[in-house]
């Protein structure tokens, strides 16, 4: 054991014990469970006492307050030695951790925020530390002094988003920002790459621009020094590597190959690794979680107000315009919205925002997946987080955007340049899957504006609506459609054309609504009257408008710059329920090539020439 003169034997001895207490609560809660990890949460079992016993500032009665210290675990299949710290800090009573993996239990197999404790899901590996990042910029704009501790596996650092994290918590100087890697050598199935050389580690970190401790990561005195060392660090994160062993304290489990994941279920082991371990005796000192100084900063303001548009009728503007636009004035209107881009901003326009409310603005460059990460971060503590970027390169960051809507977090994102339209940059920058990617997340809302007013609108809602939420916005420029005073509600859709007889319905958003209304003037011409609607709500769909115009003119065209899986001809076939009519979806149905917009959208039949040709040969 290393010696640390400002810390007594007996509370060093303390944090020993309760170390001991989490790993005899993490082997009975899984082997009650019949499931879980046991075995990682043995290894990092020192470095959880540590934390929790000895520099967590924490208000249990208070789980949001700004000043809490947050703890993010990253490693989430350690969840049980997660709640088994927070039983023993107070936060439920420690019997609650036998019903592990229950599902009337908030004490899942991965930590959820279903526990009042956890901002943030976990156990998809390698996205802990963009959340914490998000954490430490929520510090930042609340003046808060407190620290934010992510505990990661050594095996999920061979994970690019990591490094991409690791990267940008170095670029914005984010000196309370501590990791502690957990190098325990065994991943689920092999060995890591660099085994037990923590050195590899420290050298890839310091590269990124951290400062780095090696570390016993089961003697509390030289972790309590690593860890005092990183408070004092100043504009650093601080990189801990921990060597541990997975299993420690049991011997047939420890340092050893085939338990990942695997309870013990014999009795008569189960009583040996019980024994072995201890955990039995009560510290030599009282141990509690500390709670922050003072009651802390306030934390994000909320202000409700309307957004005001001041577009002509007429005006020529694209919907990614019109967003920085919306997204700039909903800054001065509510003091939660941040924003955060890719190295797109000048193209998504989230520019507007940051020379509007710099200190709000954080540019996370070509990292996507940092990106969605830290803006969940950003959204677990209260604030609002805009992630823009292309929508295709979206795709990339797609695990964070289902982790983020398993957490129910309050997160915006906006994917700009969709569809064929963007015309000669070709097939690669056109996003022709995102509306199906974001349907599919849990609890989400899809929005699609058409022009100016709606794009600002819509951006407006989002802000009013809780949840995690996708705005579609598009290359080129379009005619404004709406006056200025137009509403424009999450679930809704706008009738831009309708009659007494009507002999089809024309379904289309973005550039198609655009187009789908050239070919009702050229039909009208020809005595072909038909309905026109905008479903600038892609999900939750109108699904009323939907079966109405399906019982109204017995024939529904759907007309996407999207490829037909996914997108908004299968959103509105989802919404027209038992209403039988003919439906017609048009849509990109095949790998697309550069070409102007015009070509492009004519080549796959989506234009107005298309339309009008799909329903008077369906009449």
């Amino acid at each position: 054991m290393t010696k640390n003169p400002g810390i007594s034997d007996s509370r060093i001895k303390s944090i020993e014990v309760m170390a001991n207490k989490l790993r005899r609560h993490s082997i009975l809660s899984t082997t009650e469970a019949k499931s879980g990890h046991p075995s990682t949460c043995l290894s990092c079992a020192e470095i959880v006492s540590t934390i929790f016993f000895q520099f967590l500032r924490f208000n249990l009665d208070d789980p949001d307050n700004p000043a809490n210290d947050r703890f993010v675990l990253s490693k989430g299949h350690a969840a049980p030695i997660l709640w088994a710290a927070l039983g023993e800090a107070g936060a439920f009573p420690v019997e609650e951790l036998l019903n592990l993996r229950k599902i009337d239990s908030e004490l899942e197999g991965h930590p959820t925020p279903r526990s009042p404790y956890v901002d943030v899901t976990t156990g998809s590996l390698g996205q802990g530390l963009a959340n914490a990042l998000g954490m430490a910029f929520a510090s930042r704009l609340n003046n808060s002094s407190n620290r934010i501790y992510v505990l990661l596996g050594d095996g999920e650092i061979a994970e690019g988003s990591v490094w991409e994290a690791a990267s940008l918590a170095a670029h914005y100087k984010l000196g309370n920002l501590t990791a502690v890697v957990d190098v325990n050598r065994l991943g689920q199935s092999e060995a890591t790459m660099a085994g037990h050389d923590a050195d590899v580690y420290a050298r890839r970190f310091e590269a990124f621009g951290w400062d780095t401790k090696i570390v016993d990561g089961h003697d509390v005195s030289s972790l309590i020094s690593a860890f005092e060392y990183s408070e004092g660090n100043g504009g650093k994160p601080t990189a801990i590597l921990a060597r541990t062993f997975k299993g420690k304290g049991v011997s047939f489990m420890e340092d050893a190959d085939g338990w990942h994941g695997k309870p013990i279920t014999d009795p008569e082991l189960l009583k040996q690794a019980l024994d072995e371990v201890g955990g039995l005796e009560n510290p030599p000192e009282k141990l509690s979680i500390k709670e922050p100084e003072g009651s802390g900063p306030e934390g994000p303001v909320k202000t409700v107000e309307n957004i005001v548009c001041d577009y002509d009728e007429g005006d020529k503007i694209a919907t990614r315009q019109a967003y920085g636009k919306g997204l700039a004035k909903l800054g001065y209107l509510d003091g939660r919205v941040v924003a955060l881009d890719g190295d797109c901003k000048n193209s998504t326009f989230s520019d507007l925002f940051r020379k509007e409310h710099p200190e709000r603005f954080f540019e996370c460059f070509i990292a996507e997946q940092v990106l969605v990460g830290a803006a969940s971060g950003l959204a677990s503590q209260g604030f609002i987080p805009f992630a823009s970027t292309f929508a295709c390169f979206l795709t990339r960051a797609y695990d964070f955007i289902r982790i983020a809507g398993i957490s129910k977090l309050n997160l915006k994102l906006c994917g700009s340049h969709a569809g064929v339209s963007i015309g000669e940059d070709g097939p690669s920058q056109m996003a022709l899957e995102d509306l199906a990617m974001m349907r599919a997340v849990g609890g989400s809302m899809v929005l699609y504006p058409s022009d100016g007013v709606s794009a600002e609108k819509l951006t407006a809602e989002a802000v009013k609506t809780e949840g995690i939420t996708y705005i579609r916005t598009s290359r080129p420029a379009t005619p404004v459609l709406y006056g200025n005073d137009e509403e424009f509600p999450i679930g809704g859709c706008k009738i831009l054309r309708s009659s007494d007889s009507d002999k089809a319905a024309l379904v289309g958003a973005g550039v198609t609504l655009h187009e789908s209304l050239k070919a009702a003037d050229i039909l009208a011409e020809e005595g072909i009257n038909v309905r026109v609607i905008d479903l600038y709500s892609i999900k939750p769909v109108d699904e009323k408008s939907i079966r109405e115009a399906a019982r109204d003119t017995g024939f529904i065209v759907t007309v996407e710059d999207h490829y037909p899986e996914g997108g908004l001809g299968e959103a509105v076939r989802s919404g027209l329920g038992n209403e039988t009519c003919r439906f017609i979806s048009l849509a990109v149905r095949d790998i697309p090539r550069s070409g102007s917009p015009a070509q492009l959208l004519n080549m796959f039949g989506i234009d107005a020439e298309g339309i009008v040709k799909t329903v008077k040969g369906n009449m």
